[in-house]
């Protein structure tokens, strides 16, 4: 593995280490590749907490939008997360669009716009989130997998969903909101109401509402998944992941406002394993 690889996943180690432990039930031939695509990920979902302003950001993902269009800068090279990222899409033969799909959706982040209703949301989750699990079964699959559509589609959704309900707080806390307005005024709560860090009733029960539908698209993304060949499955481990986090929502739910200790590094491990033992096999 040469040092781009071994840098990026160390920068994914560090920036999304629930997406690390699922890297690591991935096949050691294909790891790295897998790790590079969630390196970038990674990277690009921390761009705005770099910046203060949007401005900044949008340079940023400029850069990338760039990069892969093949106008670089003339020092890919030297970025490990970038120069890892294009060797994986050369080795795997694998698309960019999605990758500019999402780089055109994380601009959503840079902004103060609420996150409207559940249709945007999903979008929003598949060109985020979704695209990750369909790279990764491109990679094990050597080519296109039309089947693990519904099972990315439906876990990128459910790890969003939860993933936004226990980050919550901290996000109203900064003027944004990502989990879908309309679940909120359909509770009776204002979006002026979020972002002053009024907790109520119906706060709540739009959260659990929100927890809810993570728990129908994780059932979903289950039987996709258990239609796949086993050698696909690894690439899905994050359900392992994702179902533990709905187990725990209603702690999280009680204390909407509050940003609980996240679960330890080797509790996720250890969970994204033994689903690896009883289902990628």
């Amino acid at each position: 593995m040469s040092d781009s690889f071994a840098l990026a996943a160390d920068q994914l180690r560090e920036l999304d280490r629930d997406r690390y432990a699922a890297s690591l039930v991935i096949p050691a031939a294909h790891r790295s590749a897998v790790q590079s695509i969630f390196a970038f990920s990674a990277e690009i979902a921390a761009v705005r907490e770099r910046v203060s302003e949007p401005v900044p950001g949008e340079i940023r993902l400029q850069w990338w939008v760039d990069a892969i269009e093949g106008e670089g800068h003339g020092a890919i090279a030297s970025n490990p997360v970038a120069d890892a990222l294009f060797r994986t899409l050369e080795r795997y033969e694998l698309p960019s669009g999605p990758l500019l799909r999402l780089l055109a959706a994380r601009r959503f982040d840079l902004y103060h716009d609420p996150m409207p209703d559940i249709g945007q949301f999903e979008g929003y989750a598949g060109e985020t989130v979704s695209v990750l699990f369909q790279y990764a079964a491109m990679i094990l699959a050597g080519g296109p997998v039309d089947q693990a559509a519904d099972a990315a589609g439906h876990l990128g959704v459910a790890q969003a969903l939860v993933g936004h309900v226990r980050a919550f707080g901290y996000n109203a806390s900064r003027g944004q909101l990502f989990l879908p307005l309309a679940l909120f005024t359909a509770h009776g709560v204002r979006e002026a109401d979020i972002y002053a860090g009024k907790d109520s009733e119906g706060l709540r029960a739009a959260l659990a509402q929100a927890g809810e539908l993570a728990q129908t698209h994780a059932e979903k993304a289950a039987l996709a998944i258990a239609g796949l060949d086993a050698g696909i499955r690894p690439a899905f481990a994050s359900l392992a992941l994702v179902k533990a986090d709905i187990r725990g929502l209603g702690r999280q739910i009680d204390q909407p406002l509050t940003a609980l200790p996240p679960p330890s590094a080797f509790s996720r491990l250890a969970a994204t394993i033994w689903w690896a033992l009883r289902n990628a096999r």
